[in-house]
């Protein structure tokens, strides 16, 4: 107990089951679905501070950064809505996408939306890395949300049904790990294929390809999980992947559980409308906030880090090897999340990364607004501001990468109740991919007015969700995925809503 906010609960129930090899290498390939996502973000922010590509498609942006006058105001260089159209309209399709996804999870299984995702990302992979003119560029990027958006949905909740309790977080986590190497890949590509004067920007949006081949024939390698074949009549089926999965031959109290779950969850006949009731409203304020406050972290800004590194003044090549220096720290910092999750809990690490990213930010505002003033005109850039900027934003980035980066993902895919699991699911891939969308089209805008403010202004909202964590969030480490009710029902703000509710079998939920 730590200011009359419950930091712990325990459910009562130990599930046996092994962290076999099996399910080790079953988690790894479903995570490969998030390399299609973060090999997209990274690409997107080093492929539209390349110059082929913007003289290509956006010319007069490229006119705008390109000049070197006095008078230019650095905040403004990418100030382009159509620019940001290109990036942000790919989020669009993944919340569009993740509802659609949301009915597929449930009635055809976890796999088919993989299978979809992949096959959907790799023809938008296609036609971006073919390209000829805007509009082609636009639905290629469409196609990729569409992509996205099935992966995100559907892979986090696989991770969290497959994995044993005990080593949920740190598998789920690996989820966000593909992310951070989609990024860093992606960085690494965006450095060399610049080199190549003319054609380097389509080897970089064709490469796309590659990660969604990989989730594609990954998919047909794994099992459906036991929650899934339940949900789907298929009960003999899932004992026998239960017993798989878990490594042990006596699986009869999780499996009896997953039963009743998935009974109470066949009462509910629509789980769009049911998530909106009273004793699902700690979940529904979950899968709103959280995906909602991980944007607001300015994550997102620092991952278009070339284009964020030009506007302050660096050349080409050095904002792309200063972006693949941080796409380096997320993934080692996201390895360190996978080890500690399970170990100091999901709310020591949200709340660790929001302080640390809460000083990052005020301290890069105060170092850009001291460089640039309000003008935004830096003059000549020293090496040595370079190099504190960098190491801020790694900084940050590490922050980032062992909190809200995976537990953005993970803390939402575990505490959903089986009957409103995919809804809710959705709403946490659309409620992200509304925020990605907002902020990469208004990123540039947002720089080019509020200049070194923009900090600030992401500064105020990492302290909003830490207070956010501190107060409302539960700690849900070490507890089945299937008993989750009981950290609801002992937390000392949102037990009220189960005052009425001693047991989910005395509910009715239909």
């Amino acid at each position: 107990m730590a200011g009359g906010v419950i930091v712990s609960a325990t459910a009562g129930k130990d599930y046996p089951g092994n962290l076999t090899l099996h399910v080790f290498i079953t988690c790894v390939i479903a995570a490969t679905g998030g390399l299609i996502f973060g090999y997209d973000l990274g690409i997107s922010g080093g492929v539209i501070s390349m110059d082929d590509f913007l003289k290509k498609f956006f010319p007069a942006v490229y006119r705008k950064q390109s000049l070197v006058h006095q008078s230019v105001n650095q905040y403004c260089a990418f100030d382009s809505q159509i620019l940001t159209l290109f990036t942000s309209s790919l989020y669009l399709a993944a919340l569009v996408s993740s509802i659609f996804a949301s009915y597929i999870t449930r009635k055809l299984g976890r796999r088919v939306s993989m299978v979809a995702g992949g096959v959907l990302f790799a023809v938008g992979a296609i036609l971006n890395g073919f390209a000829q003119n805007l509009a082609m560029l636009i639905i290629g990027r469409l196609l990729l949300g569409f992509g996205v958006g099935s992966a995100n949905q559907s892979v986090p909740i696989y991770l969290s049904e497959v994995a044993p309790h005990r080593y949920r977080g740190g598998l789920n986590m690996m989820f966000q790990l593909s992310i951070t190497i989609g990024i860093l890949v992606a960085d690494l590509l965006n450095y060399f294929f610049a080199k190549i004067d003319g054609w380097g920007w389509r080897l970089s949006l064709g490469i796309a390809l590659v990660p969604a081949l990989i989730i594609i024939i990954g998919s047909f390698f794994l099992p459906e999980t036991p929650n899934s074949l339940i949900e789907r009549d298929h009960h003999e089926k899932a004992k026998e992947k239960l017993i798989e999965l878990r490594g042990v031959p006596n699986v009869d109290e999780e499996f009896n559980d997953l039963i009743t779950a998935s009974e109470a969850a066949k009462l509910v006949k629509n789980s769009w409308r049911n998530i909106i009731k009273r004793q699902y409203r700690p979940h529904l304020v979950m899968a709103i906030c959280i995906p909602m406050f991980q944007q607001l972290t300015g994550m997102n800004v620092i991952v278009f880090a070339p284009v964020l590194f030009r506007t302050i003044g660096f050349k080409n090549q050095a904002s792309l090897m200063s972006a693949l220096i941080t796409g380096i720290i997320n993934s080692l910092a996201t390895v360190v999340s996978i080890f500690t999750v399970d170990k100091v809990g999901r709310r020591a690490l949200y709340l660790e990364g929001s302080l640390q990213m809460f000083i990052c930010q005020l301290v890069v505002a105060l170092a850009i607004g001291l460089k640039f003033g309000v003008n935004g005109n830096p003059g000549d850039l020293p090496t040595w501001y370079a190099v504190i900027v960098v190491i801020l934003i790694c900084i940050f980035v590490a922050g980032y990468a062992w909190s809200w980066g995976p537990l953005g993902w993970l803390v939402p895919s575990e505490i959903f109740p089986l009957e409103i699991r995919s809804a809710a699911q959705s709403i946490t891939v659309s409620v992200n991919m509304i925020f990605t969308f907002i902020i990469a089209q208004v990123f540039t805008a947002m720089l080019c007015h509020m200049k070194f403010g923009l900090f600030l202004f992401f500064a105020f909202f990492i302290m909003v969700m830490g207070l956010f964590i501190y107060y409302l969030l539960p700690e849900t480490k070490g507890v089945p995925i299937e008993e989750m009710i009981t950290v609801w029902k002992n937390h000392p703000y949102w037990r009220k809503y189960y005052d009425d509710l001693p047991s989910p079998k005395q509910v009715e939920l239909a």
